[in-house]
Parts: C-alpha cells; sequence; structure tokens
C-alpha cells in the first residue's frame, strides 16, 4: 500500500532544467507542453541565464563605452559652439559618467531589474487577460511559460555580445522603427514602440503562444490573441517614456531598456 501511495504522489521538479534550454529554443511544441504541466516552479533557470548574459554584455560593452567618451566620439553636435565653460563642464560630467559606477555597476543593477520587472508585468498582464478570455491556467504557469518563452532574448544578447567583441563598436538595435512617421504625435510614439519590434520577440510571442496553449485549455485563436494583447499593453508602456520625453523636452527617441 506504502508503495503504490508512493507512486502516485506528485514528482517535485527540480529548480535548475539547463537541459530545457536549447529544446524550448528549438523544438518547443512538446518542451512548452511539459512546461504547461509542471506543478512546481521551474522559471528560475531561464531567468539566471537572461541574467548571466546581461551582466556579461555591460562587462563587453563597458570598455567601448569608455573608449568612445576618451576619443570624442559622444560629444554632441553643437559642442562647437558651447562656450569654454560650458564645454568644460560638458567635459567634466562626461568624465564622471565614463568612470565604473556608471559604465559597470548603474548598467548591471539596471539590466538585472529590468529582467525581473519585465517578467513579473508579463506574468501579471497575462494572467488577467487570459482568465478574461476563459483561460484556466495558473498564476505558476505564467510564471514558468513567460520565464522559458523568454529565452529568444538571451539569445539576442549572446548575438550582441559577439558582435561587440568582433567589431569594437556598441549594438543599437532600432529594430523596426524606421518605418515609423518621422513627424507629429503618433511618430513620435511609434518610433519607440516599433524600435523595440524584432525576431527575438516575434520568437518570443510564438513560443507564449504554445505555451498558453497548452496550459490554458485555449483554442489556439484565443490563446494567440491573448498573447498578442498582452504584448501589445507591455511595448505600450515601454514606449510611453520616450514618447514622454520627446514631446516634453523635444529629446531624441532612445530605445528603452526593456525586453
Amino acid at each position: 500500500m506504502s508503495t503504490e501511495t508512493a507512486s502516485l504522489s506528485p514528482v517535485t521538479p527540480r529548480r535548475f532544467q539547463f537541459g530545457w534550454v536549447l529544446p524550448a529554443l528549438f523544438s518547443p511544441r512538446k518542451t512548452f507542453a511539459r512546461i504547461a504541466e509542471q506543478t512546481g516552479d521551474v522559471w528560475l533557470t531561464p531567468l539566471l541565464i537572461m541574467m548571466a548574459l546581461a551582466l556579461v554584455g555591460v562587462i563587453v560593452a563597458g570598455p567601448i563605452k569608455q573608449a568612445a567618451a576618451q576619443s570624442g566620439q559622444t560629444l554632441p553636435p553643437d559642442f562647437q559652439f558651447l562656450s569654454p565653460d560650458q564645454q568644460a563642464q560638458f567635459m567634466q560630467a562626461q568624465a564622471a559618467s565614463s568612470g565604473p559606477v556608471f559604465v559597470y555597476v548603474f548598467p548591471a543593477i539596471l539590466a538585472v531589474l529590468t529582467i525581473w520587472v519585465g517578467w513579473l508585468l508579463v506574468v501579471g498582464l497575462l494572467h488577467l487577460v487570459l482568465t478574461l478570455v476563459g483561460g484556466r491556467g495558473s498564476t505558476r504557469t505564467a510564471m514558468n511559460v513567460v520565464a522559458w518563452a523568454s529565452l529568444p532574448f538571451a539569445v539576442r544578447e549572446v548575438v550582441a555580445i559577439g558582435v561587440m567583441l568582433t567589431t569594437r563598436q556598441l549594438v543599437n538595435g532600432a529594430g523596426l522603427s524606421g518605418f515609423a512617421p518621422t513627424e507629429g504625435v503618433l511618430g513620435a510614439f511609434l518610433a519607440p514602440l516599433l524600435g523595440l519590434v524584432d525576431i527575438y520577440l516575434v520568437w518570443h510571442v510564438a513560443l507564449l503562444a504554445l505555451g498558453v496553449r497548452a496550459g490554458n485549455g485555449l483554442s489556439g485563436r484565443k490563446a494567440a490573441g491573448g498573447v498578442l494583447l498582452t504584448m501589445a499593453i507591455v511595448l505600450a508602456l515601454q514606449a510611453l517614456p520616450g514618447f514622454i520625453l520627446a514631446q516634453l523636452g523635444n529629446l531624441d527617441i532612445a530605445r528603452p531598456f526593456f525586453f
């Protein structure tokens, strides 16, 4: 009797599942079906991978940023028209911002916070949207699926690190921002929003849809619709800071450091 009971008891999944990484990227249908059926937390592995790669990216980018600052590549276009005092102030500020704290510590903290906050934001919104359309998945399932579906961003980081190591230049991806209107309020909002859209985001959305369909008992159409609505909200929230800055100060729109 005791043997039979033990065989029927649920098996607690291992906390680290590095063997799922490549299957999640390249054989996702079976892998996400397995992830969605887990009764425990298996979200830590992909988050650790993304954090480690983000920190490596910060370390690789640090010397490139410092070299650019020392060579004057980061000077504003109207630098020659500033007064000597203003030029001296700018150079002092640039020297301070090229120190280790600004080049390594702050970007590292921002990178780690971005991964965790971005993950929790997508989990919360996705679970809410799926519940509204009839999904039966738990918050734990959403946490697991979103974490593993974020692995394409780890691939993007690997590519960026490789480019920086070979070219000694920073990677400033702009996604589809070139297709945004160049004038007006709509263009000011669409430029940062479309700048977030790239092949890795599309890959992420596809993996999310697979995991959502497997873990929520939804049809393919409802799963895809729920994921697309969630990502539209997330992208709009990410584009909002750049839009506000552009409207208030007529500043150049920079890509937010999300996903």
